[in-house]
């Protein structure tokens, strides 16, 4: 059944998990071949909403709620990385991190989740999984993925909140850059940071 592996895996991880920036698990439910996962509300949806959204209802966030986003959601990487289970989440990304009511940043989606190495072991060898513009190129490249692969990811959201660009936009014109590091790899500073931030 298709998705069976990654809806064990969100049972598994956050029917086990309890951090104040991982989303709740409220329940779940496997019935014939329907597969369902029910959440705490989180009230302001998706950090990627409120960066890519569009429409007059969406609202550049302010530079302090930006710095509490990513403050919470680095503190549920680090739950992750150093809990008991050790935990690499290998699916960070804007559109996983949930923000409640007061944006408390939520980390949401483990079905990729594996855990982490045992103290002998350097890596975990995977099928390559995840989102291309946010897995680290050594991941990519060789299926070898370690705590520093999430590390990848969250510099990867970052530099997305810096410049309000995607990190991978399929749909921009050809001739421009396709991905933020293209501009930042030639030393354009002027530019970088996106003017639709609020200061």
């Amino acid at each position: 059944m298709q998705g069976l592996e990654e809806w064990q895996s969100e049972v598994n991880f956050l029917g086990r998990l309890s951090h104040p920036n991982l989303v709740k698990l409220v329940g779940y439910c496997w019935e014939d071949k329907e597969l369902l996962l029910v959440y705490e509300f989180m009230q302001k949806g998706s950090l990627e909403n409120h960066l890519f959204g569009k429409g007059s209802a969406i609202q550049p966030l302010p530079w302090d709620i930006r710095f509490k986003i990513l403050l919470g959601a680095a503190r549920g990487l680090e739950f992750l990385h150093t809990s008991e289970k050790h935990i690499i989440y290998r699916d960070f990304k804007a559109s996983n991190i949930l923000l409640d009511g007061s944006y408390n940043a939520k980390i949401s989606d483990f079905g990729l989740a594996k855990l982490r190495p045992s103290a002998s072991q350097s890596h975990v060898t995977t099928r390559v999984m995840g989102t291309y513009g946010y897995a680290a190129p050594e991941y990519m490249a060789t299926g070898h993925l370690y705590v520093k692969s999430d590390m990848y990811s969250f510099g990867v959201v970052l530099v997305e909140m810096l410049t309000g660009l995607h990190a991978l936009d399929t749909t921009r014109p050809s001739g421009r850059p396709n991905c933020w590091k293209s501009g930042l790899q030639n030393d354009e500073s002027d530019g970088v940071v996106s003017s639709n931030l609020e200061r």
